[in-house]
């Protein structure tokens, strides 16, 4: 295997791969191989290869199949009580064991990554995520439902790997102009897991009179996902890499050397991290609204079913809608940050669209029609769903030049807390008062999160790490220009 960064490693993948072009202040185009300052700059040794979305497809492929996993009891859970003959509530726990396992081992798992980079980090969350998919699949017995939940928790230690992993994924392969995009397609893949996980298992395990052939139903569901798994596990085997050659931009050339694969390197940058008030803030905020769209996916079947009963597959197709619209809003705010970088405005955007869309999920369940709860699911999907990204990127900036797996670590470990509070006070709710209160108190809470994200200071560092390397670059060339043709 080639050294990373050799002259001639380097020339060869510039003709295999295309080299990217850094523009001056005067318009011109130069290569930044062939400047004579190359070396004196983070930026001159920067470039982007094609690559680059190859890794990012096959991260977006694990990352789905996880994320399938994590809705694919709950959105049947009426079924799932038939067969195994358990308490709804019991059912719930094959989605929150995904909240519960990922907070302790977040920051052990963070290190982890930060130590192993992203190679290992990926291929351990495609391992737990086959051997998960393979114990689901032998669990599918009316007394086994014990297995179902070991497989549940296997799966939710792969999810350790893979959740907050997006924005390094975007930072480590994709240059400054489109790393909010890119990370916006890394969430995507968890975006269409779940989407998945809402429209796939109520196609295919249908209510029978007879439970064993829901069992049928479900086995053959289980064994399909199974397969997939393991040929996504190949791909990462023998296509995933660590990273490129070079560095796609500036600030991730510097990241990459202030970085530490030490324990108590990984400490310090935590305690960075965790002193940053702004970053604080939006932790507390971020857990509010994923926390918010974890508990409105798992209830999402007990709640369709209590004001349309029967519509198990309308159960399915209103979460599919909440999280395809979020697909839209995902890549769409990730384009305007890309384009504006005004992270804070379109983070207090997004958040208070979620709750206007919320509100307007709440009530309209009291109408009892159901295509116009399609219509408020898909409005809040866009903007909660949406904001996942948005809210990605702004703790990284605000982080930098701390890894960006443990600003993510820290904001998803704030989600998984919200959502098992909101989850079990929900359920508790919906089951004594009904859905206009469970949802009611989700509503508020994303009242308090829009309140709380108005104090946080738009203090972007990574771009103006990125500025400053681009403005070296600039004075370097302008120091030594480049020889004119005759």
């Amino acid at each position: 295997m080639p050294k990373e960064g050799g002259q001639d490693n380097f020339a060869k993948d510039v003709s295999d791969f295309g080299e990217t072009q850094i523009t001056r202040s005067d318009d011109s185009s130069f290569s930044s191989t062939n400047h004579p300052n190359h070396d004196q700059s983070p930026v001159a040794n920067t470039r982007v290869f094609r690559r680059r979305w190859l890794m990012l497809f096959i991260f977006v492929l694990v990352f789905m199949t996880n994320a399938f996993q994590w809705i694919q009891f709950s959105i049947i859970n009426n079924l799932i009580t038939k067969y195994y003959g358990v308490e709804s509530s019991t059912v719930d726990w094959t989605s929150l064991v995904f909240m519960v396992v990922y907070i302790p081992f977040i920051i052990p798992g963070a290190w982890i990554m930060d130590k192993l980079g992203l190679r290992v980090t990926v291929l351990l969350g495609a391992i737990g995520t086959a051997a998960a998919a393979w114990i689901n699949a032998v669990g599918v017995a009316p007394d086994l439902f014990y297995v179902v939940l070991i497989g549940q928790t296997v799966a939710s230690v792969a999810q350790i790997f893979l959740l907050g992993v997006s924005p390094n994924v975007a930072a480590v392969w994709f240059g400054a102009d489109q790393v909010s995009l890119a990370c916006s397609i890394g969430v995507f893949g968890n975006q269409i897991g779940v989407a998945l996980g809402f429209l796939i298992p109520p196609m295919l395990v249908h209510d029978h009179e007879n439970p064993e052939d829901i069992g049928t139903d479900l086995r053959f569901m289980l064994y399909i996902i199974a397969g997939f798994c393991t040929a996504l596990l190949f791909a990462v085997i023998f296509g995933f890499q660590a990273k490129p050659p070079v560095p796609p931009s500036g600030a991730q050339c510097s990241s990459e050397k202030q970085s530490s694969g030490s324990f108590s390197g990984y400490f310090t940058s935590l305690k960075k991290i965790i002193t940053n008030h702004g970053f604080m803030l939006l932790f507390v905020s971020y857990g509010i609204n994923v926390g918010v769209f974890y508990a409105m996916s798992t209830l999402l079947n007990q709640t369709v079913l209590l004001h349309f009963p029967g519509e198990e597959k309308n159960a399915g197709r209103i979460g599919l809608t909440l999280v395809v619209c979020g697909m839209f809003g995902s890549v769409l705010f990730g384009a305007i940050l890309d384009k504006t970088h005004k992270f804070k405005e379109t983070t207090l955007a997004t958040y208070v669209f979620a709750l206007v869309g919320m509100v307007a999920y709440t009530f309209t369940f009291q109408l009892e029609y159901i295509s116009v709860t399609f219509i408020t699911a898909g409005i809040a999907g866009f903007f909660m769903t949406g904001y996942l990204p948005v809210g990605f990127e702004f703790g990284t900036e605000l982080t930098y030049p701390e890894p960006e797996v443990t600003s993510a670590g820290l904001l998803n470990a704030s989600a998984q807390i919200f959502g098992i509070i909101f989850t079990l006070l929900g359920g508790w709710l919906l089951a004594t008062y009904g859905s206009m209160v469970c949802n009611g108190l989700l509503s508020s809470a994303l009242l308090i999160g829009v309140v709380m994200t108005f104090p946080i200071r738009s203090d972007l560092r990574r771009q103006k790490a990125n500025r400053k390397s681009m403005i070296a670059v600039v004075e370097g060339a302008k120091d030594n220009p480049l020889p004119v043709s005759a």
